[in-house]
């Protein structure tokens, strides 16, 4: 398992509604905190006006001094919600072959501009969905664990200096890939977008973990099946770091409040079967689970 950091705080989307705050081992009401304070209810709205950025965040968190939380039981959800989906999500960006060794398993060079396409935010689903692939879709789904990030403030031709401004909080992605629709389309020319969108293809959350509490770029990314280990990298391998990535992005559009960006796979990409169930984890954010079903009729 990822190393356990037990004081960053976790935003939670409950399934009932509303949101809850992980911190210190104990849960708390994050949205009646949030009224308490006069801020907006809606998690994007909170990361849109920094209220959830550590600058501001550190000092009204739990334990502080003059803070007030209503302390909750501790959740007993095997289902999250996404912590952001449509429509608050705009647009997701996705970063291809951003890991050398995950380019090198398909016999394929790191590109060298970044590489990027997209998903549909309707493919959108939290932790513990289950994703039903129609049996005329594809032979072979791949599972792609991945760090995610959230914009929370509009820009257009970032630079390195100011990117990590537009950033309001990080998330674990697995970026689901009908792998033998994508192979086919690849030899035709055609471009392979329908590969990566269905419906569940990507599974998103458990939580999101504000910005300015982690270092991007020192994250272990891991990816099991059942108890078997898939993947297993850092996010020091990123060929394209966070702050390069949003500039190169950001030349060709606007980002906006609640657009995604999925920083890339390591390598040990692989299929996954009916009945399985695939665990992405990133370290201090948490583990992302997805049960598969590929019904043959």
């Amino acid at each position: 398992m990822n190393t356990p950091r037990p004081n960053l705080p976790r935003v939670y989307a409950a399934p009932a509604g509303g949101l809850l705050l992980e911190f210190g081992g104990q849960w708390y009401d994050l949205s009646a905190w949030a009224a308490a304070a006069g801020h907006p209810a809606d998690l994007l709205g909170l990361i849109s006006a920094g209220h959830l950025h550590s600058d501001q965040f550190k000092a009204c968190l739990p334990g502080s001094e003059g803070s007030n939380w209503t302390e909750v039981e501790t959740p007993d959800n095997t289902e999250w919600r996404a912590p952001l989906t449509r429509p608050e999500v705009g647009k997701v960006l996705c970063l291809g072959k951003n890991f050398a060794a995950h380019a090198a398993e398909f016999g394929e060079q790191v590109p060298e501009q970044p590489l990027w396409f997209g998903k549909l935010p309707d493919t959108i689903c939290g932790h513990g969905s289950e994703v039903s692939v129609r049996p005329w879709y594809t032979e072979q789904m791949d599972h792609e664990a991945e760090l995610a990030l959230v914009i929370s403030k509009q820009g257009r031709d970032l630079s390195t200096e100011n990117a990590m401004e537009h950033v309001g909080g990080w998330m674990v992605a697995n970026d689901l890939t009908a792998r033998s629709m994508q192979g086919a389309d690849r030899k035709k020319g055609h471009p392979w977008m329908p590969a990566k969108n269905m419906d569940g293809f990507l599974p998103l959350g458990p939580c999101l973990v504000p910005a300015g509490f982690l270092d991007p770029h020192d994250l272990r990314v891991t990816c099991r099946v059942a108890d078997t280990l898939r993947q297993d990298a850092s996010t020091k391998n990123l060929v394209v770091r966070v702050e390069p990535a949003l500039v190169a992005l950001s030349r060709h559009l606007t980002l906006y409040p609640g657009d995604i960006i999925l920083m890339g796979t390591p390598e040990g990409v692989g299929p996954l079967e009916d009945g399985d169930t695939v665990t992405c984890e990133v370290d201090a954010i948490g583990a992302l689970s997805t049960r598969i079903l590929r019904p043959r009729a």
